[in-house]
């Protein structure tokens, strides 16, 4: 299903848009996170470093991995086969070569790269307030990449970090609940 309605024609503009941004110097840089972000890799190295500080940052840490599990599971199974959107066009849509990364195999909708990235910020920002804006701001950077790399529509990546958001807040408001 590829949206011919407004926000199929608003997907498209933005981007063409964002295709259309000359700064090479993030070429690379956002190409590579997006890579880095593949199977939450990045989310799960951070989960470990947290879990490995012990005390609060473990609680954090374990918060943010199960929020990616439960993200994953909601989003890459019932949602993405619900969605059923086709991935962007990337040369209809003129995403330069350079920024490429492979084109994953699964549908478009929700884009699962968001929707680990704000389900771990949030759980780990719940239960360790002092990450909260670092690894929101880093979230919301792995959401633009998928865009500017050409493998999601802006509406993929909202509704990825929606639903991200929404499960991280829950398993990081119940891991604060739960004295270790």
């Amino acid at each position: 299903m590829n949206r011919p309605g407004p926000i199929g024609r608003l997907d498209r503009r933005i981007s063409r848009a964002v295709a259309r941004l000359r700064v090479p110097w993030l070429d690379v840089p956002l190409r590579e996170l997006s890579r880095l972000a593949n199977e939450s890799r990045l989310w799960l190295v951070i989960g470990a470093v947290l879990i490995a500080v012990g005390g609060r940052p473990r609680r954090a840490g374990f918060a943010g991995v199960t929020a990616i599990g439960a993200s994953s599971l909601i989003v890459n199974v019932p949602m993405k086969l619900a969605g059923g959107r086709r991935r962007p066009d990337r040369t209809g849509l003129r995403v330069p070569p350079r920024r490429w990364v492979p084109m994953p195999g699964s549908t478009s909708f929700p884009s699962g790269h968001a929707a680990s990235a704000a389900a771990f910020a949030t759980a780990v920002g719940t239960v360790l307030p002092p990450l909260r804006w670092p690894l929101r701001v880093l979230a919301a950077v792995i959401g633009f990449s998928r865009v500017y790399v050409g493998v999601h529509y802006p509406s993929d990546v909202l509704a990825g970090a929606s639903v991200g958001a929404s499960i991280g807040a829950t398993v990081g408001r119940l891991s604060t609940r739960i004295q270790h």
